[in-house]
């Protein structure tokens, strides 16, 4: 094939590579002053255009790379950029300045860019070439690991850092029994220290994955079949497999490179300059395939956008340089949030360590300030909330304006002192390389009020988003500074509060997410909005919470109707109104109890938790306790839970009103009323107050002549007391005046807010909650009575709307694959007569048996080398 004639009124560009870092590089072209110089075509290697690595893990919520695009539609035919899919270069002539495709296109250029991007490095070990075997770069891989993981029981990631955790992620999430083999001591070797590896490993092999650090596969061994059957450790130990990921690292792909005579590093990578050139003066290297005029090749998208950035404006004459840049990284790792920024390691002189570690919680926080008092790295696991703000101050160099200890404590404890001081000068997205200045200055002059418009100016928070929340509190820094409220919107993609999506579902009939989104919202929604309309509709609108669209939306607890705890069991917690029991209802717990094999406990708001129930045995259980005539207890939700009470004038010779039969009255009533927070409550039959009534959300206490209602209490970790709302209330005032209050609350708080917070945020407090509920100022009574009505009128058990529909139960199995399989990682070791999960590193057993012989079992085969790789 001949080379097409150049078009004498454009220069020719052609661009080799159609990832992220290659889309980025033609969004960066097009914004620039003289971009229509050039005509642009684009060779491709995989089927389809530029989609999100960063997030390729999401392929499986519903196998389709739908949501991953990051090509616009449109896009290209609006810049008349050329793309041929499916048709990667071959060979580059540096002499006649043409590229040859694998379908024997021959492009002539002006200006050649090469984002080859990289390829995974798979280890030369005997068996890596087996079936069963795959890599973790592609949508195409990602397709084959499924189709191989639903005739597999196990599987084996070889490598612990980033992609090799998510990977493990996936296969977790598709049913299997997953190791993790890293070779260095630790996990995420090069992001943290180690701490944070510790913690983050305690936290994952609470999720049931085990992990095999200081080791290396040596082999993958075949089985009869020829596909993988094991995977063999340096260390000798065996780990049953018929899958294995390799996620051990990449190497820049350079290929076309080499044979066109251009310079690449000693260990892999195109040489270029600050102005991402290379040796050629026609040709360019962005991304991973490029050796940075610092002698590093880069495997984060931000250095490949910023990259991207250098190569679009060096070629539309613009100055830019690209010299080196932060490898600081957040990531949301099966579950565990964890966070690396500048020098984890605190390897320069004199830095000192300032530590916070909550072990309990699961929280670890290391930050290194150097001598000058400026910050210079830092490591987070667990909660990574402030890492946007701290990664900025790294970047920033500056001495810190507040102490360093401070910035490590949860934020509930650092009190109300000046946040810390964000230079202009700081890089808050270092994807596109957007300071705290050019931030404030969008803000003060584009009029800007929200997160989204800063995005939309900026650019802002559209790459990883690991800089959202540190954006978020800049913005309103920024608004605030210039006397302008900032945007209460409830997440970037509703600008209304939770209190006026409540009155727009109430006022429109909507009755779904994905059309209140489009009427009122905007993008696919998150995991704030999502579970927060859900509670909404559940309130205004009967049915189910697992039918259809709901179902999608719901909270990890509320996805499953039952508390999900450490080891992966969940627990059962039986609704006990009032916390009466009959001897009966008694012994049906403790049958069900040992029938099962689980731990039981009484609560501080006395219940019987039944702790310990695989996923796979919740109906099973359910129908037991459903069947004797009990029914959910709500406390996976955000609902009422309970309502406590003493024993009253009925039995204790200081009572004066009878308080069990309020509490069970009460508690029928609310029970399954879903809130922006939990709820609970108590009825003390007396002023000695024994139920603990002013210490609940609504409490009631007794006296000579009725009823005294207090609200706003709350215990955990800012206890308060509860206010007096009105006193010597008859029973139906009392009801009367609850109904009220409870249907104000959830149709006017903030997400997650307490009954506590929302009281004191209320412009008039307690005295408008007063002229609200019992003087009808806002004239919206009769509203809040029906509100209440319905709920009473509409309530469902949703435990036994789960045993009467095939459809419901169908979700609660261990193994998408494989539905009648336990989940062998939940395990257990005996204690004080029952049960309580297996600590990392500890060996334990799965339960299993008929009712009746429930007992710990030694590990079945495809388990054990968990437990062989755990002593």
């Amino acid at each position: 094939m001949t080379p097409s004639r150049r078009t004498p009124a454009r220069r020719e560009l052609v661009l080799v590579g159609h990832g992220m870092v290659g889309q980025r590089f033609l969004e960066a072209l097009t914004e620039q002053p003289g971009a229509d110089a050039w005509h642009v075509t684009v060779l491709a290697e995989e089927p389809r255009p530029a989609y999100d690595r960063v997030h390729l893990t999401h392929w499986f919520d519903n196998a389709s790379a739908d949501g991953l695009g990051l090509c616009p539609e449109g896009f290209l035919d609006r810049h008349g950029i050329t793309l041929h899919l499916g048709d990667p270069a071959v060979a580059i002539d540096r002499t006649a300045r043409t590229v040859t495709s694998a379908a024997g296109r021959v492009l002539p250029y002006d200006a050649l860019v090469l984002a080859t991007g990289s390829a995974p490095f798979v280890p030369p070990v005997p068996g890596h070439d087996l079936p069963g075997c795959h890599v973790y770069r592609t949508i195409e891989d990602l397709q084959a690991i499924r189709a191989d993981a639903a005739r597999a029981e196990a599987g084996v990631v070889v490598g612990g850092g980033l992609l090799g955790l998510e990977a493990a992620g996936a296969l977790k999430g598709l049913g299997l029994t997953t190791h993790v083999v890293e070779f260095a001591p630790r996990l995420m070797a090069l992001q943290i220290d180690d701490g944070g590896g510790a913690l983050l490993r305690t936290r994952i092999e609470e999720l049931g994955v085990a992990v095999h650090t200081g080791t290396a596969t040596s082999a993958v061994r075949a089985g009869a079949d020829g596909r993988v059957a094991a995977a063999v450790l340096s260390d000798d130990t065996v780990l049953p497999a018929e899958l294995v990921v390799f996620a051990a690292g990449v190497r820049a792909r350079d290929q076309l490179a080499r044979p066109a005579g251009l310079p690449v590093g000693e260990r892999g990578g195109i040489v270029v300059d600050a102005a991402c050139r290379t040796e050629d003066p026609h040709v360019w290297a962005i991304g991973e395939c490029a050796q940075a005029a610092d002698g590093r090749v880069y495997g984060l998208v931000a250095p490949g956008y910023a990259m991207a950035e250098t190569a679009a404006r060096r070629l539309c004459g613009t100055e830019a340089s690209f010299t080196g840049a932060d490898l600081s990284a957040k990531l949301k790792l099966l579950g565990v949030d964890v966070a690396g920024f500048g020098d984890p390691h605190g390897t320069a002189e004199g830095v000192q360590e300032v530590t916070y570690r909550d072990t309990r919680a699961g929280v670890y926080k290391k930050l290194l300030v150097g001598p000058d008092n400026a910050l210079t790295g830092g490591v987070l696991v667990g909660d990574t909330d402030a890492y946007g703000t701290l990664r900025a101050l790294t970047l920033a160099g500056q001495p810190l304006t507040v102490p360093a200890e401070r910035l490590v404590l949860p934020a509930s404890a650092q009190g109300d002192g000046p946040a810390p001081a964000l230079p202009d000068s700081a890089v808050v997205c270092s994807c596109h390389h957007v300071t705290g200045g050019a931030v404030r200055e969008a803000v003060r002059t584009q009029g800007l009020t929200d997160v989204a418009g800063v995005k939309r100016c900026t650019k802002a928070g559209t790459g990883c988003g690991s800089c959202v929340s540190a954006l978020t509190g800049l913005v309103q820094e920024s608004l605030a500074g210039q006397g302008v409220e900032p945007a209460r919107g409830l997440c970037e993609h509703f600008p209304q509060t939770r209190a006026e999506l409540y009155e727009i579902l109430r006022v429109t009939g909507l009755t779904t997410f994905t059309g209140l989104l489009a009427a009122h919202g905007t993008g696919e929604g998150c995991d704030i909005c999502k579970p927060v309309v859900a509670s909404i509709l559940a309130t205004l609108e009967p049915g189910h919470v697992l039918d259809g669209e709901q179902a999608a939306l719901q909270d990890t607890n509320d996805h499953h109707l039952a508390n999900l705890q450490r080891n992966g069991s969940y627990s059962v917690v039986p609704r006990v109104p009032g916390g009466e029991i009959t001897p009966a209802q008694l012994i049906t717990l403790g049958e069900v109890a040992r029938d099962f094999g689980l731990y039981t406990k009484i609560t501080g708001g006395q219940r019987i938790d039944l702790l310990g129930a695989r996923v796979d045995q919740l109906p099973a259980v359910w129908r037991r306790l459903v069947d004797a005539g009990f029914e959910s207890g709500h406390a996976y939700g955000k609902a009422l839970r309970t309502v406590k009470s003493c024993v009253g004038e009925t039995w204790c010779r200081y009572g004066v009103q009878d308080s069990t039969a309020l509490a069970i009255a009460l508690e029928l009533r609310y029970r399954g009323l879903r809130a922006p927070h939990k709820l609970k409550s108590a009825v003390s039959g007396c002023a000695r107050e024994c139920a603990e009534a002013r210490g609940k959300d609504f409490g009631i206490i007794a006296t000579s002549t009725g009823w005294n209602l207090y609200v706003g209490g709350n215990g955990g970790t800012t206890p308060r007391h509860a206010d007096l709302l009105a006193t010597d209330l008859d029973e139906a005032a009392l009801i009367r005046a609850i109904d009220r209050f409870l249907m104000f609350y959830i149709r006017t708080a903030d997400r997650l807010e307490r009954t506590s917070a929302w009281l004191e945020r209320l412009e008039g407090g307690l005295d408008h909650v007063r002229a609200v509920v019992l003087e009808d100022s806002l004239g919206i009574a009769a509203d809040l009575d029906a509100l209440m009505e319905r709920h009473v009128a509409h309530y469902a058990d949703e435990w036994a709307g789960v045993l009467a529909d095939p459809e419901r139960l169908r979700r609660f199995t261990s193994f998408a694959n494989a539905p009648d399989v336990p989940d062998p990682t939940v395990t257990f070791v005996p204690e004080r007569g029952q049960v309580r999960p297996a600590r990392p590193g500890e060996p334990g057993s799965p339960l299993d048996g008929p009712p009746g012989s429930r007992v710990l079992i030694p590990l079945t085969p495809v388990a054990r080398p968990v437990q062989e790789a755990r002593r």
